[in-house]
């Protein structure tokens, strides 16, 4: 076989192989984000290798690759990223019996800050909720409640958007979530949403009856049609901002907030993880470390002998 040919088809292997790999994790209900970045990660990774065979792809291989990702101007953050799809990979590529060994393995992870997320204070969420909501706020219901949502029951902007009407439990004072990996929990509210709740259906309800739709979802645009996680971020981040919320304010913020604010008022951690819908109770305990700030800085400010 022609060199040039021989190149194209070691190529081709590579290609195929990652096309499967992603096959698979689809299969496994790994999030549609997860996926998109893997896509972009593992495609780069397939560029740079060009023509090698997998027994020709080492450790020092896969530095260059992370040292081009850098040249490219890539932060810490996507290149650890983008080692992690390789190493995930290569795990898949030994159980097809494609390769032997993870040379991904013997990279080290780019040693990434570790950055605490601002949270509101009690008071602060107070200031936001309280009251009516500001003029910028284009349907004032949907929004008090999806505010209320994200903070009152701690979920992901994911979750918020894929609440159907028929999730919610008034009666219970819960709400059914469908979480990562397609898994459910409930999660309780209490009064401030089910007051959102009487306030915002109504208004649904004309809406839905002007443009003729008809639609499961429970938080809906001002066309009838389910609302985006893209519509809730700018919504929230709007709403924030005129409150007196920094600008930095997201929906995943407000589930800051819910984890850190039930943590310091005495919530059991273990509680507080299946509310979230965390796997593991180490991902709950990082609210541990925002509530010790939070203990930190009252203490440096009122304690006579931290002055």
């Amino acid at each position: 076989m022609p060199q040039n040919s021989r190149a194209i088809s070691n190529k081709a292997v590579v290609n195929n192989a990652v096309e499967k790999f992603l096959h698979s994790i689809r299969e496994r209900n790994v999030s549609s984000h997860t996926i998109k970045a893997y896509t972009g990660d593992l495609g780069n990774f397939s560029t740079y290798i060009g023509s090698r065979k997998w027994r020709e792809i080492d450790h020092i291989t896969i530095r260059g690759f992370l040292s081009h990702l850098y040249e490219r101007g890539l932060g810490k953050a996507s290149v650890a990223r983008s080692l992690a799809a390789v190493r995930s990979l290569y795990r898949w590529l030994a159980q097809e019996g494609v390769v032997e060994q993870n040379p991904a393995a013997l990279v080290s992870t780019p040693k990434l800050p570790k950055k605490l997320p601002r949270v509101p204070t009690i008071e602060e969420m107070n200031s936001v909720l309280d009251g009516g909501m500001p003029e910028i706020a284009s349907f004032p219901e949907r929004d008090r409640l999806m505010l209320e949502l994200l903070y009152g029951c701690g979920i992901r902007n994911s979750e918020l958007v894929g609440i159907n009407v028929d999730d919610v439990r008034v009666s219970a004072e819960a709400v059914l979530i469908r979480g990562k990996g397609k898994k459910e929990r409930y999660v309780p509210f209490g009064d401030a949403v089910k007051s959102a709740l009487v306030a915002y259906l109504p208004s649904r309800q004309a809406v839905l009856s002007e443009f003729r739709k008809n639609t499961p979802a429970l938080l809906i645009n001002q066309r009838g049609g389910r609302l985006t996680t893209r519509s809730v971020g700018r919504i929230i981040k709007k709403i924030a901002v005129a409150k007196g919320l920094s600008p930095d304010v997201h929906p995943h913020t407000l589930r800051h907030a819910f984890g850190t604010h039930m943590l310091e008022e005495g919530a059991d951690l273990r509680a507080i993880q299946e509310m979230l819908g965390h796997e593991r109770l180490s991902t709950t305990q990082r609210y541990t470390q925002l509530s010790m700030k939070h203990l930190l800085n009252v203490y440096d400010q009122t304690h006579p002998r931290a002055k």
